[in-house]
């Protein structure tokens, strides 16, 4: 059975990587139908739809995520989200999609207040993680509702979560450098959970609360051979186990939908 995509008609960004066109979305399918974009153009910010199939097979059988209950259709209330990054031969900014367990999108993740110089600098050296990377967490429609800020590192990332009026949510902090990453989610200066990797390379993370409890797991989907050999774009499954109060409900959503930010510059999560 097919799935309605929530995404409404209108001008997208190419999803064939054209730079700055844009090819006409009918609410269903792609069309044969383009015209020339321009930076900054606000369709080309949308997420764009995904393949509903392509999505259900990396939930089920990648991350091996039976289905489950339909939440309530946003990024706060469902219990499954996928997270995958647009594929780009050259990384010069993070962005990320996000769809419910059935395709239908949900958000996106986007990488902002990037300078000219600071993406030249992305390309031309390995000084990335040296650098404050501030990525939007926005719904369907494009408006933000967290920020995050994983300021400029030397060995340990701290990821600080805000809301877009910049009240604090609560932080990120990385906690050892060597053997299974560790990351304690901090609110209100006080640790109330943790994400703890489960092998060296950083693939899967169990999130725990205050009790070392299991409340959320994030998957790493496999990419495929050539996209890891020639791209940096990481796929992800989060799934929430129980309802979670806030702020630790932004933060397990935070924490899922940019944790890759927090380790990417260390040769890709130690992947």
């Amino acid at each position: 059975m097919t799935t309605q995509s929530p995404t409404p008609a209108g001008w997208y960004a190419d999803p064939q990587g054209t730079p700055h066109q844009l090819r006409w979305w009918d609410g269903n399918q792609w069309t044969q139908h383009t015209h020339p974009g321009q930076a900054g153009h606000g369709a080309a910010q949308q997420p764009v739809p995904a393949q509903p199939e392509k999505i259900q097979r990396q939930v089920q059988q990648q991350a091996q995520v039976g289905p489950t209950a339909q939440g309530g259709g946003t990024l706060f209330t469902e219990p499954v989200l996928v997270v995958n990054q647009k594929v780009k031969l050259i990384e010069l900014t993070n962005e990320y999609s996000v769809y419910d367990q059935h395709g239908q999108t949900l958000g996106s993740v986007v990488q902002v207040g990037q300078s000219v110089m600071k993406k030249v600098a992305r390309f031309a050296t390995s000084l990335d993680q040296f650098m404050t990377h501030r990525l939007e967490i926005r719904d369907a429609h494009g408006q933000p509702h967290l920020v995050m800020t994983r300021p400029a590192k030397v060995l340990k990332s701290k990821v600080l979560i805000e809301r877009p009026n910049g009240q604090p949510v609560g932080e990120i902090h990385q906690q050892n450098v060597f053997g299974k990453i560790r990351f304690a989610i901090m609110a209100d200066g006080r640790q109330v959970g943790a994400i703890k990797a489960e092998n060296w390379r950083a693939w899967n993370f169990a999130i725990v609360d205050h009790n070392d409890r299991e409340i959320a797991r994030i998957t790493k989907t496999w990419e495929g051979f050539a996209k890891t050999m020639f791209t940096t774009a990481d796929n992800y499954v989060l799934q929430i186990h129980e309802r979670l109060p806030d702020p630790l409900l932004s933060l397990v959503i935070a924490t899922a939908l940019t944790v890759d930010t927090a380790l990417k510059q260390d040769a890709r999560g130690f992947g």
